[in-house]
């Protein structure tokens, strides 16, 4: 029956991470998107500083000085702006010089919260056929190896009778 179990467990978690990788490549469209959406933001607004001399930042740093709330949040909105843009262009350049292993590490150390639910809400799973879908889900599988053996060693320790003298 454990052993049944076991298997059972290995074949959802290997399921599980296997569609880490699929995941992780949808996720990369959509940093695509958002970086070019976010730099049209700032192309535009970089076109307004210049057309009163001032840089980016210049312009950033008079909006959140401004005694107007409004212009104060959107001093503050486009400096947020600014800083996803950067993380998110460093994020791209990342994924494209790692290997389909690297990508997958590359994404769980720093994906953007706000992409990783949006590419969750519009996921859709795929067959692991790939090279990285079958490690991912090896990995899984191993995973839930180690789990099961641990709490049924567990189990059988408060199971044992004491020994009596």
């Amino acid at each position: 029956m454990l052993r049944i179990f076991m298997v059972a467990v290995m074949l959802m978690s290997g399921t599980a991470t296997s569609q880490l990788p699929e995941f992780s490549q949808q996720y990369r469209q959509r940093l695509g998107g958002a970086i070019d959406a976010l730099e049209e933001i700032l192309t535009d607004f970089k076109r307004d500083a210049e057309q009163f001399g001032l840089t980016i930042s210049e312009a950033i740093e008079r909006q959140k000085g401004s005694d107007d709330p409004f212009i104060r949040a959107r001093g503050n909105s486009m400096a947020t702006a600014d800083a996803r843009l950067d993380r998110l262009k460093q994020q791209q350049q990342e994924l494209e010089m790692a290997g389909p292993i690297g990508r997958l590490m590359v994404f769980v150390r720093g994906f953007d919260p706000q992409l990783a639910q949006a590419t969750a809400e519009d996921y859709e799973p795929a067959v692991p056929v790939t090279i990285a879908g079958v490690a991912s889900a090896a990995v899984g599988a191993l995973a839930g190896f180690v789990l099961v053996s641990m709490f049924s060693g567990l189990f059988r320790l408060r199971r044992r009778k004491p020994l009596r003298p």
